[in-house]
């Protein structure tokens, strides 16, 4: 099991990851891609990434807007693990074409 991140560590961060924030113990980033097949695809390469860390996001899809939710739920809040999925599905959202505000 992953070891849980300080309050610290997880705000530390979270500097590096626009339009990510901390919503009790997860992380949360709403992204809006140029369209609906875009969120789609956003979706689709998330998926790929958090099945090869056997770590798997909650997200929620509306017309072109995601919604995604990481905590580690073994673990009790944030780890490593989510730190790491959230850059990977930032890289995919870029790829996308989303905007990433921070």
């Amino acid at each position: 099991m992953s070891r849980l991140l300080t309050d610290d560590e997880v705000t530390r961060q979270l500097g590096d990851l626009p339009g990510w924030a901390r919503e009790g113990d997860a992380i949360v980033a709403t992204l809006e891609a140029p369209d609906f097949p875009a969120a789609v695809r956003l979706v689709v390469a998330a998926a790929d990434e958090a099945e090869q860390m056997n770590h798997h996001p909650d997200i929620d899809i509306r017309w072109r807007t995601t919604r995604w939710l990481l905590s580690t739920h073994d673990a009790g809040g944030l780890t490593q693990l989510d730190i790491e999925l959230a850059h990977r599905i930032s890289a995919a959202a870029r790829a996308e074409g989303v905007v990433l505000d921070g």
